[in-house]
């Protein structure tokens, strides 16, 4: 049986008459540790210690103090950091490796995802429509229903009415006619609407659709219920106006309940920092307030919403920006993500040469690159990092276009300002080495090309497949910094199937089981890009990304050895312990064991 920690506790007689004083230096000595040190706070002991530092790169064991790692050794070597009061591991042969960083999600939104109807991996629209009568039946009229996680091209089955391979609304009004229903899509680009909520937000067939966005309308030119990116708002404003009713108080307990939802979701899946994207002041403000409470129980690092960034915000944009922050528990110093396009899922990248599928359609420019450069301007002036969304190929070079005048313009070295393309999934070949030559950083999520890959050749083709999807091998060779992540709440918050797939790329779903297997990482390179390079992306890696003496104790403890055991057994590993600045944030239940 494991043990998840113990005290370790001496017992000492009660001094009396002349021995008292060499009874003093006695428990002095012990005070110290068998070696006279001094002892650490939280010692990790007898197991394997993966500690992404190349002059070590493995240990027995680790001895923290306070927030930060003073010694990686061997079990032996360990014991002079234990005293009376450390708080003991016993690993029993499991691993530890650097906390995993979550270099690409959305905080709130993973927290706001556990709140309303999960739709992800749902296998067919009759189980959703489903689900949306059961929740109808509980709700009151003009409730709200909402969900997450949908996505058409993961069904077992067409619905038996669609335009451009969308299911339209008529089925979710039929089963809840007196309830606005706001389902979104699993890539966040995209949501449907019933014909309530539609009614709530004016939306009928003479409504035009915003800049950057698509209402998807039937051969008679009625609204199908399918709302494309920036077209989302127009019933979003009606969900927005439905909450007016609410208190202030109401409201930030709401938040905050997100909030702490999905920190607790983060550290049960071993995540120990986090870039969060496109957060609002006010989202800023909260975390402010829980690294105060001590609610931020993970290292947040929050890239301001692109709303955010005008000319007449330029001052509250220098004013929020702090590094650091709450014992390090919050940093401000990035802007983004700034949206150049939308989604492959949605048919919402944008590409150089129209979709294979959708003959004539190049996808959507959702923020005008003109925005963008205004965007990227004022962050450069403020000293703030910059993290473009794109997916397709025509928003990659745009974007890459864009910085690399920037960093001509300003006379500054792109490997300093360190500015991120996020997703950066769809290249052409000739615009891989850019990435690496301008010290750009490709933030990818290496679960999205094993999500993605059944219907990417049926948007692309195979030689746009072939050459340029998710194509982090490539990237990586020609000199990239690449991250990873889940984009959460698109996808689960689960590193170890994002890191399955950064190794196999395996599509359980596929005649062929991979995806182009050539672009598959290294484990070495996978757990790189899950620990210090999302560290470096958010320039931190002489802090944490890797277990090193001087560095923060921010430790994932799994169940096995994803470093060594087969492939098909990384899914099934589990996080154990989470430690955050030396604070067991996260023990399994059952006492941490497998």
């Amino acid at each position: 049986m494991h043990r998840p920690f113990r005290t370790v506790a001496r017992s000492i007689p009660v001094p009396r008459g002349p021995a008292v004083g060499l009874l003093i230096l006695a428990l002095a000595s012990i005070a110290c540790g068998p070696g006279g040190q001094e002892p650490a706070d939280l010692v990790l002991r007898g197991g394997k210690i993966v500690t992404v530092d190349s002059t070590r790169p493995t240990a027995e064991a680790l001895a923290a103090s306070g927030d930060t790692i003073v010694a990686v050794g061997t079990d032996a070597e360990m014991e002079a950091h234990v005293g009376s009061d450390t708080r003991v591991i016993e690993l029993d042969g499991r691993v530890a490796m650097p906390g995993f960083v979550e270099a690409h999600g959305h905080f709130m939104g993973m927290g706001s995802a556990q709140m309303q109807l999960d739709l992800l991996g749902t296998s067919s629209w009759d189980r959703i429509v489903q689900m949306v009568d059961s929740a109808a039946a509980e709700a009151e009229p003009d409730e709200w229903i909402l969900g997450r996680g949908w996505h058409q091209e993961k069904w077992d089955e067409e619905p038996a009415r669609t335009v451009q391979g969308f299911p339209v609304h008529d089925r979710l009004s039929q089963v809840a006619p007196e309830n606005p229903v706001l389902l979104s899509h699993a890539s966040g680009h995209a949501a449907i609407a019933n014909a309530r909520a539609m009614e709530l937000a004016g939306l009928d067939v003479d409504t035009e659709a915003p800049a950057g966005g698509e209402i998807v309308r039937d051969g008679r030119g009625r609204p199908t219920g399918v709302l494309i990116d920036e077209a989302e708002s127009l019933v979003g404003e009606a969900l927005d106006a439905s909450r007016e009713g609410m208190t202030e108080q109401e409201r930030r307990q709401r938040r905050r309940e997100m909030a702490d939802l999905a920190v607790q979701n983060a550290l049960e899946h071993g995540v120990t920092s986090f870039h969060d994207q496109g957060a609002s002041f006010g989202t800023i403000d909260l975390y402010r307030r829980m690294a105060d409470d001590g609610g931020m129980r993970i290292r947040m690092y929050a890239m301001v919403s692109q709303r955010e960034v005008t000319p007449g915000q330029a001052d509250s944009l220098a004013a929020i920006r702090t590094v650091g922050y709450g014992s390090g528990h919050l940093t401000v110093r990035s802007v983004g993500e700034v949206t150049a396009d939308g989604a492959l899922g949605s048919r919402s990248a944008w590409m150089i040469e129209p979709y294979a599928d959708r003959a004539g359609y190049t996808g959507v420019n959702v923020t005008d690159m003109e925005r963008i450069r205004e965007i990227a301007r004022i962050s450069m002036e403020n000293g703030y990092q910059v993290a473009v969304h794109a997916i397709g190929d025509r928003a990659n070079r745009e974007t890459l276009d864009l910085f690399a005048a920037l960093f001509d313009s300003a006379g500054v070295d792109g490997d300093t300002m360190r500015w991120r393309v996020e997703h950066a999934q769809h290249l052409r070949p000739e615009d891989i080495p850019r990435f690496g030559e301008m010290g750009v950083i490709a933030s990818m999520q290496a679960m999205h090309a094993c999500s993605d890959a059944p219907y990417v050749v049926q948007r692309l083709g195979r030689e746009r497949a072939r050459e340029g999807a998710y194509v982090w091998k490539a990237l990586m060779e020609s000199g990239a910094v690449v991250n990873n992540g889940t984009d959460v709440p698109v996808e689960n918050i689960d590193p170890l199937d994002s890191f399955h797939c950064s190794v196999t790329r395996e599509i359980a779903t596929m005649e062929d089981s991979t995806f182009y297997p050539e672009q598959s990482m290294t484990r070495r390179q996978a757990l790189r890009s899950y620990t210090i390079n999302g560290a470096y992306s958010a320039f931190a890696e002489e802090r944490r990304g890797s277990l090193e003496p001087g560095k923060l104790a921010d430790i994932t403890v799994l169940s096995r050895d994803i470093m060594t055991i087969p492939a098909d057994s990384i899914p099934e590993t589990r996080v154990d312990y989470t430690v955050v600045g030396g604070d067991v944030e996260y023990a399994r239940e059952g006492d941490g064991g497998n």
